[in-house]
């Protein structure tokens, strides 16, 4: 266990996607370096991993190793990066870009370090300042979002992002809140939201309000549909795409790309009635951790595996 980030359905995301020692692969959310310091252990010394992540602080827990490239960059731009390793030269008896990777893996979840460092502002059992960025060295903090998004604004990220019933109530709590004085730590936003919380579902209530603003802080949804077209690009023929989500809506945007070529689910044809969807399923139904792990790491409950595979050129009926 790393004591960083446990890393979740550890072996079976990465029994999915390496299938050649020798090959490419890409861990497009490197945090504590779980995923990516198992996939280097299946990898020959040919092998390479490019690792992506924007929190300065994962960029710490990388191992030394020659084989693995660490990019500090959202994973939205990994097409970019396999491209830009592919024009470059390739280290001697090494494997290059060119063509793609053999495998992608990305685990969306928020890593254990960023819930449990209080000054990040991701989890309501501290009170801290209101920050929740994945990258703490620039952009608009929680804070930022709340205090100057309109009510309107505040309510449809609630209920889009948080899936709460209560959007409208909670969006009008905080602007009443602030015309006081402005919200700037996770206590002032608590205290700001307690009458509408129920006393039976409090910390529920809340771990969806806390996700709805990360969310719209990091831009997470657009940076996961910008990713899932990338990682399609960048995959070669019989490359693999590993996903792991955590709530219902990232899970249902990885679901309908590796259905359909799109998030919102949207089936496109060609001319001959074929499916465009560049991926194909590999587990109809996702992988879900064992009762063990959740035993272990209470944050793993609510994972799901995906796993998709590009056709081989030669298989026909779907496009790139």
């Amino acid at each position: 266990m790393n004591g960083y980030h446990n890393p979740v359905l550890l072996h079976p995301s990465v029994d999915a996607i390496v299938t050649n020692p020798d090959g490419c692969y890409a861990d497009a959310t490197f945090g504590g370096g779980g995923h990516s310091r198992e996939i280097l252990s299946r990898l020959s010394s040919k092998g390479r991993l490019l690792a992506f992540d924007r929190d300065s602080d994962a960029l710490a827990q990388a191992p030394d190793d020659p084989r693995l490239i660490l990019i500090h960059n959202n994973f939205r731009f990994i097409h970019n990066y396999v491209l830009l390793q592919a024009a470059g030269d390739a280290a001697e008896g090494a494997a290059d870009f060119k063509g793609g990777v053999d495998g992608i893996l990305a685990d969306l979840g928020v890593s254990s370090h960023q819930f449990d460092t209080a000054e990040r502002g991701f989890s309501f059992r501290y009170d801290s300042p209101l920050d929740m960025r994945m990258n703490a060295q620039g952009g608009r903090t929680a804070a930022d979002i709340v205090n100057s998004y309109t009510q309107e604004e505040l309510e449809n990220v609630l209920r889009l992002y948080g899936e709460v019933d209560n959007a409208r109530r909670l969006s009008q709590l905080i602007t009443e809140a602030r015309a006081a004085a402005p919200i700037l730590t996770t206590g002032d936003l608590d205290k700001a939201l307690a009458p509408a919380l129920p006393s039976f579902a409090q910390h529920k209530q809340l771990a969806r309000i806390y996700q709805a603003f990360r969310i719209e802080v990091n831009d997470e949804m657009r940076s996961l549909e910008k990713f899932l077209s990338g990682a399609a690009r960048s995959l070669k023929p019989g490359g693999r795409l590993a996903v792991i989500t955590y709530h219902s809506i990232e899970d249902r945007m990885v679901k309908n790309f590796i259905r359909t070529g799109n998030v919102e689910g949207k089936e496109i044809k060609d001319a001959f009635g074929r499916s465009t969807a560049p991926l194909r399923a590999v587990n109809r139904k996702p992988v879900v951790p064992a009762e063990e792990e959740i035993a272990a790491n209470t944050r793993a409950r609510s994972a799901k595996l995906r796993v998709a595979e590009r056709p081989a050129d030669n298989e026909g009926g779907r496009g790139r």
